[in-house]
């Protein structure tokens, strides 16, 4: 029997090699998708898996409110009629899974010029109706103008009482023109509502440097108390747009983080550390934790790296009760941001590095302009500007 030679193809080895290229290109672009992408697919995707279970908790948890609720009102009414004039009704100790709507000051509540503003106003009616259409900066200029009593830079102070609070709201920025508009179509009002002595601080982000967001929040703090001595300042993102009045913009014995319920988490806390979106801290408070660390360069982990500061100075964090803490977040998928990639190892430093990295060693050459409804920061930041020599 004799072996027939097979005819030698000159196309066959380019051939696999194209084939390999191929499949190794293939596998290379599904490690830098699992890398950069997949993470955040899969933990979305477990949360939702988990949200479903918590979900149910919680619906359980609203009809034991509903029955709270009745019991508290009908101990508001006979209580009410004794002529208790405190701000709080009553003092009810209770899970922030219940609803305080019975503890807001009624309508006919009497205050004067010469007292301070109650914390639970009777104009904070609750739920807000969230309006997340676009609109131009050009017609919020031309509602808020009709306005007076709101001058340069956004101030504005009651008339009718003494301000509890002094409150800087503080807003990163960075090509989201779009949604400042939206921001103060709501923000402005709520506060006004809560009589509360505010104004307003975008600090914006030039340059090609990855955004820095805790390394704006310090510039915006620095320069706020520049102009005021403010005592409460309020950290919110330009997205963040809250659907409850009674979500009171104040500070108190320990930070707070107003943003706890966010309709793109499905309303639910995405664990017990989240500390995002909106939180607020006395001037005291902000200054003893050094403030926010400056080495966060990209999107993420900046705000667990200040949950932790605040821990380490022996703080707690409160949260508003029941669905006060909701808000719509405006999307966009942080275009042109790129996600920190370095942050969990910040974050395994984040102790060491508290005394070190924050408003201490802060440097920064601002660029100070003023809009009618808030002043404006413009910064470029750079690594240079904030150095930590050692841990």
């Amino acid at each position: 029997m004799r072996w027939k030679r097979t005819p030698w193809r000159p196309w066959r080895r380019p051939r696999r090699s194209l084939l390999a290229a191929l499949f190794f290109f293939s596998l290379s672009s599904s490690f830098l998708y699992f890398v950069y992408v997949a993470p955040g697919i899969v933990n979305t995707y477990l949360f939702m898996m988990q949200a479903q279970g918590i979900m149910i908790r919680e619906n359980m948890r609203t009809i034991g409110a509903q029955v709270y609720e009745q019991v508290v009102r009908s101990a508001y009414a006979k209580r009410n009629s004794t002529g208790n004039d405190s701000d709080y009704p009553l003092d009810l100790n209770h899970s922030e899974n219940f609803l305080q709507t019975t503890t807001f000051l009624p309508e006919d509540f009497t205050y004067f010029p010469n007292h301070t503003c109650p914390e639970r106003f009777p104009s904070m009616k609750g739920p807000i109706d969230v309006n997340m259409s676009e609109i131009s900066m050009d017609k919020i200029h031309q509602f808020f103008s009709q306005d007076p009593t709101i001058k340069l830079g956004g101030h504005w102070k009651p008339s009718d009482c003494l301000p509890h609070w002094k409150v800087a709201i503080l807003i990163p920025f960075r090509n989201r023109f779009e949604h400042l508009p939206v921001l103060f179509r709501h923000l402005i009002p709520m506060l006004q509502r809560q009589h509360l002595q505010f104004a307003f601080y975008v600090i914006e982000q030039a340059g090609n440097q990855p955004f820095n967001r805790a390394m704006l929040f310090n510039v915006g703090f620095r320069e706020a108390m520049k102009d005021l001595d403010w005592d409460c300042l309020i950290f919110h993102d330009v997205d963040h747009i809250p659907e409850n009045d009674r979500n009171y913009y104040g500070c108190g014995q320990m930070p707070r983080h107003f943003a706890t319920k966010l309709d793109k988490y499905m309303y639910i806390l995405p664990y017990a550390e989240f500390f995002g979106g909106v939180s607020g801290l006395t001037v005291k408070q902000f200054k003893k934790i050094n403030g926010f660390a400056n080495g966060f360069w990209g999107w993420g982990g900046e705000d667990d790296d200040l949950w932790n500061r605040v821990h380490y100075t022996g703080y707690l964090v409160t949260r508003p009760e029941g669905d006060i803490g909701r808000y719509k977040s405006i999307p966009h998928h942080h275009r042109g941001e790129v996600q920190f990639l370095g942050r969990y190892a910040l974050l395994r430093k984040s102790k060491e590095r508290q005394e070190l990295d924050g408003l201490n060693n802060l440097n920064y050459f601002p660029n100070i302009t003023y809009d009618s409804l808030y002043k404006n920061i413009t910064v470029n930041l750079s690594p240079e500007l904030a150095l930590v020599s050692e841990y």
